[in-house]
């Protein structure tokens, strides 16, 4: 007896081995590119859009929406730019031309309190050098810093804040790494505020070619501003004492006319914040105010009318006005930064729904799984053969 197949037997044996290599062939393909048993499909992404529609207020003129009863807009202001808003929410109450670029004077310093104060902590002493002082402007407003006399850093922010001393805006600066970085650093600051009206060439103020900001701007550093307690400290303070010759000093008092009383009334319940003049940016401010549980700042620069101190009449009158309005007026802006766009998310392609359990397991199948149920009918296939095979007569 020969042992051996008849060429119609080794012609079911080659079928079967080629089925059971083309199972597994397949298997593979599809674990390679899964989507065909199920998987998802990325099909693209589409760009996020940020939530916020452009605002109204980059229209120049006024801006408010009424209720019924509200009070009208205060006929006797006449700033180039101001705004009003309530300090809590940053809910921009009523504007005029609030995104208008204009020099802002020492308001600025607002933004310099708000980028150097938490770098610099208010105990440290520092002796001032005459080189940190070489670059105060001509003109500037000063509070009395001397070379080579020591002052603690809390001093020198009185001096900033009372009398808004270009002088003390000098030396902290240069505390903070200089003048360029603290351009730079206020630059950035202003940026992350939401502030895009700024343009910071002086840290102090000082008029300086391209230099700007802006109503809105000055409104977000004041809000900004009260939420910090130093800032909120300095700014509410009246009077003060600084450093001078020995153990004594000499008083120094609040330039914002509004907090002390100086030359107009005080204004009730005032809590700041800073006041600014330069020949080229006019008279500026930006005050707040408490009253009824409610915060409200608001921001004139450059009043019109030529009347002595018209700035803090204007301010007055925006704050009653503000007071009064309180719940009567819709919001025409918002001070807070606007919100980033979401991260642009990719869209699958979705799958039928699996009509029972059994099915949606047979859709997630692994990789390994596939090749060993492909082997496995390949497998199969050749056992059915052989068996086939057996059957049969020896020689056939």
């Amino acid at each position: 007896m020969t042992i051996g197949s008849s060429p119609r037997a080794a012609r079911f044996s080659r079928a079967a081995v080629c089925c059971s290599v083309i199972c597994v062939m397949g298997a593979l393909a599809i674990a390679s590119h899964p989507e065909g048993v199920g998987g998802s499909v990325e099909v693209g992404a589409q760009d996020a859009k940020s939530s916020l529609e452009p605002a109204s207020l980059y229209r120049s003129g006024t801006h408010v929406r009424p209720r019924a009863g509200a009070p009208r807009i205060p006929r006797d202001v006449s700033a180039v730019a101001w705004v009003v808003a309530d300090a809590r929410s940053g809910e921009v109450l009523a504007a005029h031309n609030a995104h208008r670029k204009l020099p802002p004077a020492s308001t600025l310093k607002t933004l310099f309190a708000l980028t150097v104060l938490p770098r610099l902590p208010g105990g440290l002493k520092h002796t001032v050098k005459s080189k940190e002082l070489a670059g105060v402007g001509e003109g500037s407003s000063l509070v009395g810093v001397q070379e080579n006399r020591t002052y603690r850093v809390a001093d020198l922010w009185r001096g900033v804040f009372l009398s808004s001393g270009n002088d003390a805006v000098h030396v902290l600066a240069s505390l903070n790494g200089g003048w360029r970085a603290t351009t730079e650093q206020m630059q950035d600051k202003a940026r992350a505020l939401g502030a895009h009206d700024t343009h910071v060439v002086s840290p102090d103020g000082y008029d300086a070619r391209g230099q700007v900001s802006s109503a809105f701007d000055l409104a977000v550093f004041g809000r900004a501003g009260l939420r910090n307690a130093e800032f909120a400290a300095y700014c509410a303070t009246a009077t003060a004492k600084f450093p001078a010759n020995g153990r004594w000093g000499y008083g120094i008092q609040n330039t914002n006319r509004l907090l002390t009383g100086a030359g107009v009334d005080r204004y009730p319940g005032l809590i700041g914040i800073k006041n600014g003049y330069t020949t080229n940016a006019g008279n500026t401010l930006v005050a707040a105010a408490e009253r009824g549980g409610r915060t409200l700042v608001v921001t004139v620069m450059r009043p019109q009318s030529g009347v002595g101190f018209a700035v803090y009449e204007e301010a007055r009158s925006l704050l009653d006005w503000g007071f009064r309005a309180a719940g009567r007026v819709d919001p025409v802006g918002s001070l807070l930064p606007p919100r980033p766009a979401a991260a642009p998310q990719p869209r699958r392609a979705s799958l039928p729904p699996a009509r029972d359990k059994d099915q949606a397991a047979g859709l997630g199948w692994s990789e390994a799984g596939v090749v060993a149920g492909a082997a496995g009918v390949g497998a199969a296939a050749v056992s059915l053969f052989l068996r086939l095979r057996g059957r049969r007569r020896p020689g056939d």
